[in-house]
């Protein structure tokens, strides 16, 4: 490949990990910021936002050469005031050129400017090739980065400096995305001009939808109990009379429901989402489910000529409406990248975790774990007062301790004032610890901790209990 030219001050347009092409202008990094190691990239100051990124230069493009096919291809209020931003500071160059035009020094002799050096692909050491009229980076008051010291992570890692936004690409194949303020990084999303279908608006997905719609997305929605559907419809969305409706009327489809029958069904019952699969259709699902049940369903998605991807979202409702989930993919890479927007509005982190059923087992993990902890936490509750101890004061001590955390605050809050509203359903919560163990004698693994936590959830469902909060597992204890 030819060498790249560039030399500090041009005007560019980079492309960061799976976002699109955004205007920017290469400048002098800090000097104690080293070049990632096996990179071949400048450092970029992006207009419109305070994001400053190392860039591979093969995602470098020259501005003008390429500002045409850039505005057409990229729409969104943000991009046209970081395109605006660009041209406002062409124009105050302009202006300072025409200024000083014919102007020298008292003995009227024009003063030389001084040439810049340019960058070539392995140029090492970019700390020297400072521009005089440049400012600092790190005197940037909103300067902020992430990046990690060489020695703390591998070689061939990159990672963007960036108030609002962190892309990791691991050797392992996993990528994520995490967006350190969710109001910020929602703020600057582009929708996809894709047609999103959403199957399911329970405790996670009406959070899901209500995101997706204010941040510019077209949805078409479904649910079984169709009245669901009546806000999402005052809030703009389209309604799907039937799941092969929308899968035939959008360009992806998401689907977020309670267990592997729903999930089957969805898919596989009558007017179902497969009846409306067609050649480069995409399916997403996003509900938490066992393994076998995504290698299905991808199977069948795939025979048809879709693309399928798994998404299952670590959270609660609460996190869902405040788009800050945590989105575990798997499956199509390409799937991945084309729910970029969707993403960035449902959540703060995506991680894409390679071949499909990846995702399940990790999502089964994480649920296994915090359904365990759950119900140590009630236990000790219980324990604390079958002792004389005060609940609350055993909770402030946890506080104060390495457990600390705002799901035990929250959760144990709540148990004291008698509050199991649900946030993520205890029902829900026993259907994955009872997966996680079944995948656990798959893989010929002892779960004797899940185990333990199953049974105690298990009396909750007997005690009435499955529509509350899994908090609501500390019934479980005292009948």
């Amino acid at each position: 490949m030819a060498t790249v030219h560039l030399r500090i001050g041009d005007l560019v347009w980079g492309k960061l990990g799976r976002y699109p092409p955004w205007p920017g202008k290469v400048v002098s990094p800090p000097k104690d910021l080293k070049k990632p190691r096996g990179k071949k990239c400048h450092f970029v100051k992006f207009f419109g936002t305070e994001d400053h990124a190392w860039i591979k230069v093969e995602q470098l493009k020259p501005y003008h050469t390429h500002k045409d096919e850039m505005i057409k291809i990229n729409k969104g209020k943000r991009f046209q005031q970081a395109v605006d931003a660009v041209e406002d500071f062409l124009k105050k160059a302009k202006g300072k050129e025409q200024n000083s035009d014919g102007k020298g020094d008292s003995k009227g002799k024009k003063t030389a400017n001084k040439p810049l050096k340019i960058l070539e692909e392995d140029d090492e050491d970019l700390s020297a090739l400072k521009d005089p009229s440049e400012k600092p980076v790190k005197d940037d008051p909103h300067f902020h980065h992430f990046l990690l010291s060489q020695s703390e992570k591998p070689a061939s890692s990159m990672e963007p400096i960036s108030k609002r936004l962190k892309i990791i690409e691991e050797d392992a194949g996993s990528t994520s995305i995490q967006a350190a303020d969710s109001t910020a990084i929602n703020g600057s999303i582009t929708p996809t001009d894709k047609r999103i279908g959403f199957l399911g608006l329970g405790l996670m997905g009406s959070g899901i939808v209500s995101n997706l719609l204010k941040m510019g997305h077209v949805v078409t929605v479904w649910n079984r109990t169709a009245e669901k559907c009546d806000l999402f419809i005052q809030e703009g969305a389209r309604l799907g009379r039937t799941p092969a409706e929308v899968a035939s009327m959008c360009d992806i489809t998401f689907s977020c429901v309670s267990d592997p029958k729903a999930a089957r069904d969805l898919v596989l019952g009558p007017s179902g989402v497969l009846q409306g699969i067609r050649p480069g259709k995409c399916y997403v699902e996003m509900s938490t489910v066992d393994p076998e049940t995504i290698t299905e369903l991808s199977q069948v998605i795939t025979s048809r000529g879709g693309r399928f991807l798994e998404a299952p979202v670590a959270g609660s409702q609460q996190l869902s409406n405040d788009g800050m989930l945590v989105i575990l993919a798997a499956g199509d890479r390409t799937v991945y990248e084309d729910c970029s927007s969707c993403f960035q509005a449902m959540g703060k982190t995506s991680f894409f975790l390679g071949e499909a059923g990846n995702a399940a087992r990790m999502m089964l993990i994480l649920n296994m774990v915090q359904g365990s902890f759950m119900a140590t936490i009630a236990e000790g509750l219980t324990l604390a007062q079958a002792t004389g101890q005060s609940q609350q004061t055993f909770l402030d001590i946890l506080s104060q301790g390495q457990m600390a955390s705002t799901f035990v605050d929250q959760k144990c809050q709540n148990i004291l004032q008698g509050n199991f509203k649900p946030d993520y359903y205890l029902k829900h919560i026993q259907k994955d610890l009872r997966l996680a163990i079944s995948m656990g004698d798959t893989a010929n693994h002892p779960t004797p901790m899940a185990a333990a936590a199953n049974e105690v959830y298990k009396r909750a469902k007997a005690l009435d209990q499955s529509d509350n909060d899994i908090s609501a597992v500390y019934r479980a204890y005292i009948h």
